[in-house]
């Protein structure tokens, strides 16, 4: 019989205890998922404050410790795939293709040489501390984005970023706000918006896909680069199906994502919407993005990356320049900071683990953006150093809707 040892016991307790740690599940089948309800959730998140309680009265064990702010465990070993960017602890510049401004024949935009922003890890401060993907966080976390209340990725874990979905999806149907899932918005989501789960057979096409092994940490070897691609076809289905890409893998235990046919579990993200925005609402305190139509109905609402106190994002009022797909990426030491011994400007080239991912929306105050990400799972939890950073599939599907020069950006908070 394996015996566990005290201090591993009181490391489990220490998750327990903390206040986003919920039960480990015991399946993350499709059936365990589609049957998963608010109730089950609830008497999990009950039995896990039962064991931490019983370990804190426990004299023989030692106290149990909280992990520190922004470390993570998980239950697979996490991908790392910009971990390069870190040293970059400056500002950086989106220089997009060449794109026409509306209504201004002749007249093209790029993003500025001198950005306020910088690349997800150089801004980290806190991460959920996570024991286990619960399947009905993942469940209500699919359905929210359904809804276009997106909760960034899902992950199967309850934080800050599921919140904020759930209050814009309390705002969207006129239910009380406060951001906590209750019995009441269960029952309405789940009905309007049925199975959260679908299988997907991977094709030949998203094999052979346009991947990148390794993406060096020296801005001077990725500007000898064609492409800041996926680096292979799980981190790409990942954020197709708006997933985390540890949670890919645990759906799939042993699949081979590298294989033509292989049969995999994924969230069903649903449709994008197709509804035109007029205004946008950037709440820089909140973390988050909420563009409005044209009778202020809200078309959508994303957990935002935005700038800390010492590099804020800007006040006021602008407007939608342009936009452009797939931006490459300017780099000027004598602007911002320097990157190892690379003291020219360089253009680092484009692909959706760019620093600034593969979308870039161009707004009219100079130096300013809404922008993808190559780190999806950082979204609200980092910050930048003005620009407002989405995941890559939010920062695409609000491309789509806006009108530049007329749609209106208003950044409060």
């Amino acid at each position: 019989m394996k015996i566990l040892s005290i201090a591993a016991a009181s490391g489990i307790l220490a998750f327990l205890s903390t206040p986003t740690s919920i039960a480990a599940p015991v399946s993350l089948s499709k059936e365990a998922i589609e049957a998963a309800t608010f109730m089950d959730w609830q008497s999990r998140q009950t039995d896990a404050k039962a064991v931490a309680a019983s370990a804190k009265s426990d004299p023989t064990l030692p106290e149990a410790q909280s992990l520190p702010a922004g470390e993570t465990p998980a239950i697979v070993p996490p991908a790392d795939h910009g971990a390069a960017d870190a040293a970059a602890d400056g500002v950086d510049t989106a220089a997009p293709p060449v794109v026409e401004v509306t209504g201004e024949p002749g007249m093209v935009v790029e993003t500025p040489s001198f950005s306020t922003d910088i690349p997800d890890e150089a801004g980290l401060e806190n991460a959920d501390q996570q024991v286990a993907p619960d399947p009905f966080l993942i469940r209500i976390q699919v359905l929210l984005g359904r809804t276009h209340a997106s909760p960034g990725v899902i992950d199967g874990f309850f934080g800050d970023n599921t919140r904020k979905a759930v209050r814009a999806y309390e705002m969207m149907r006129g239910l009380p706000v406060d951001g906590e899932p209750d019995a009441d918005l269960w029952t309405v989501l789940a009905v309007d918006e049925g199975e959260a789960m679908q299988t997907y057979a991977i094709t030949a096409e998203d094999v052979a896909g346009r991947y990148v092994e390794a993406i060096p940490e020296d801005y001077g070897q990725r500007a000898e680069m064609e492409w800041l691609g996926y680096h292979d076809a799980a981190e790409m289905l990942a954020e197709k199906f708006h997933m985390d890409e540890n949670l890919l893998r645990a759906l799939n235990p042993g699949a081979d994502f590298s294989k033509a046919g292989t049969t995999i579990l994924v969230a069903d993200p649903g449709k994008a919407p197709t509804t035109k925005v007029a205004r946008i609402v950037v709440d820089k305190t909140a973390g988050r993005l909420v563009a409005y139509d044209h009778d202020g109905e809200i078309v959508l609402a994303n957990p935002a990356t935005i700038g800390s106190t010492a590099t804020p994002s800007p006040s006021g009022t602008m407007k939608v320049n342009a936009l452009a797909s797939d931006p490459t990426y300017s780099y000027n030491p004598k602007i911002n900071f320097q990157q190892g011994e690379n003291a020219e400007p360089l253009t680092l080239p484009p692909g959706p683990n760019g620093p600034v991912g593969s979308m870039w929306i161009d707004l009219s105050k100079p130096s300013y953006g809404i922008h993808g990400t190559a780190e999806p799972s950082k979204i609200g939890k980092t910050n930048s150093n003005g620009c407002v950073r989405l995941t890559n599939w939010d920062a695409e599907a609000l491309a789509k809707l806006v009108e530049p020069g007329q749609t209106v950006v208003e950044f409060t908070g």
